[in-house]
């Protein structure tokens, strides 16, 4: 690992977390750089984001590259070419696949909106998370931290989080106490691998 840390982002939406890593990076509380930021959404708020932080904005997805493996094989490739380190998935709602899985294995992290292993796999994304939280009465929830594998949410969780699950909860109020405390725990954690406090391994 370089010192700053150079860290890619692929994100599908607004970019809350990017911005939350980006702010980071800024305020040399992760000792870092975001150099990428690729989306399959050419619109995405988390492009905006990008490109008003000075880093390269990359629309990827099967629109621009519609034969199979053609997308896995040009995000690898452009993560390559930034010379990406790290590469953090900030709501990237694709799956990975097998090209960009090995070349960066054990360097891919995601977050995920539940104490893993609980309530993770297919189909376990968003609000599903929450209501399937509340629907079984938990006492406390959190997100989880992991590394990427090619399975949904199986690989080693790196950091969790724990937050209440209140009495009157619903999917959306505990979505939002999640989410806030998901984008510290992801500043957390960057910052740790970035000062070399947290080594990363397959």
């Amino acid at each position: 690992m370089t010192s700053p840390l150079r860290i890619g982002v692929l994100a599908s939406g607004e970019g809350t977390t990017l911005q939350a890593i980006l702010d980071a990076c800024g305020a040399a509380e992760i000792p870092a750089r975001v150099v990428l930021v690729i989306s399959n959404n050419g619109g995405s708020g988390a492009l905006r984001r990008a490109r008003e932080a000075g880093a390269a904005a990359v629309h990827l997805s099967s629109k621009t590259h519609p034969q199979p493996g053609g997308l896995d094989a040009a995000i690898a490739d452009t993560l390559a070419s930034h010379e990406v380190e790290v590469v953090m998935l900030a709501g990237y709602m694709k799956k990975l696949e097998p090209v960009v899985l090995s070349r960066y294995r054990g360097r891919i992290l995601n977050t995920h909106p539940a104490l893993l292993p609980k309530f993770g796999g297919h189909g376990m994304y968003g609000l599903h998370v929450h209501e399937a939280v509340v629907g079984a009465g938990e006492s406390e929830s959190g997100p989880s931290l992991h590394l990427v594998d090619a399975e949904y949410d199986t690989g080693r969780v790196l950091a969790q989080a724990k937050v209440p699950v209140l009495a009157d909860d619903t999917a959306h109020t505990l979505a939002a106490r999640v989410q806030e405390r998901e984008r510290g725990l992801v500043v957390e954690v960057l910052g740790q691998i970035a000062r070399g406090e947290l080594r990363l391994g397959e």
